[in-house]
């Protein structure tokens, strides 16, 4: 868990400018920023350095629990379908997907909050009246339900469940299959 924890804190604070802030403007409607050096260079130098960050701890607050819940919903998958932990390619990406589905439903509302902060959506802001930026998740929670009430924090469920389950199952397939090939191959040279 500590070492899950620890990869997570590294991790996102890598690529927390890159996927979080860069890539979500990119992809906004009518996106001002015709390249991902032009978006980095306007928002250094209209929001600063911190603009990068802004979403950080939401990322980790959101990370942090779909890794967990993912690990353990795999796990307990992996108990029913494949007690005997064989190794057996249906189990694992059955497995995977659905540890991706449960994870990412589970985190959505975290991810919206995320998403809010990150693209600092205009027309969202102003609809509810926030003039300047959105900061802090406890901020980011309020805004969502003054916009679209407890289903604003499951917008877009479908779309990341439907993501998150072949990804996962893929990542878990492709992690139990080279487990298996190198355990088969090291008893092999034992013998």
């Amino acid at each position: 868990g500590v070492a899950g924890s620890v990869a997570t804190l590294l991790h996102d604070a890598v690529m927390n400018p890159a996927e979080a802030v860069v890539k979500q403007r990119m992809q906004m409607f009518n996106s001002p920023y015709p390249s991902v050096l032009a978006c980095v260079r306007t928002v250094q130098k209209t929001e600063g350095f911190g603009a990068f960050y802004r979403s950080y701890t939401t990322q980790l607050t959101m990370n942090v629990p779909f890794q967990a819940i993912h690990f353990i919903t795999y796990e307990l998958v992996q108990e029913r379908l494949n007690p005997r932990r064989d190794y057996n390619p249906r189990s694992h990406v059955v497995a995977g997907a659905v540890a991706g589905a449960v994870a990412a439903a589970a985190t959505t509302p975290l991810d919206v909050c995320k998403t809010l902060l990150n693209t600092q959506e205009n027309v969202a802001l102003s609809s509810a009246n926030i003039s300047g930026h959105l900061s802090g998740m406890a901020n980011a929670f309020r805004t969502v339900y003054r916009l679209g009430g407890v289903p604003g924090y499951f917008k877009g469920v479908q779309a990341r469940v439907i993501y998150q389950m072949p990804s996962t199952a893929i990542a878990w397939s492709v992690y139990e299959f080279f487990k298996y090939f190198l355990t088969k191959h090291t008893l092999e040279k034992r013998a």
